[in-house]
């Protein structure tokens, strides 16, 4: 049998709201949630076959100059192809984004 040890009081009989443990719980629950909304999105993209589309977007050259000048060369309009998904999966971005950011710039 362990010795007992006076005036000591363990934590869960004190009355105090465990608030690490709320966070914890919440974080995990968040985490949990995530995972579950990504994972579902992959695999109703795996089973409707990939479904894949294209998305006409703007794109720009960003070409850093001295002085601390920016100077930025329009590539044009280029078909880029996306998922058709929440996320983004494999190395697509989801259509709805491409819609919603159609002038691209890329860095030098």
């Amino acid at each position: 049998m362990p010795p007992s040890v006076e005036g000591v009081v363990p934590a869960h009989r004190t009355g105090k709201p465990h608030l690490l443990s709320l966070a914890e719980m919440l974080l995990l629950g968040v985490a949990v949630l995530a995972l579950g909304l990504y994972g579902g999105d992959w695999a109703i993209f795996q089973l409707r076959g990939m479904p894949r589309s294209s998305v006409t977007v703007e794109r720009y050259l960003v070409v850093p100059l001295k002085g601390k000048k920016t100077e930025y060369d329009d590539e044009g309009q280029r078909s880029v192809p996306c998922a058709r998904a929440l996320f983004p999966q494999g190395a697509w971005s989801p259509c709805w984004y491409l819609r919603r950011h159609p002038i691209q710039a890329d860095k030098l």
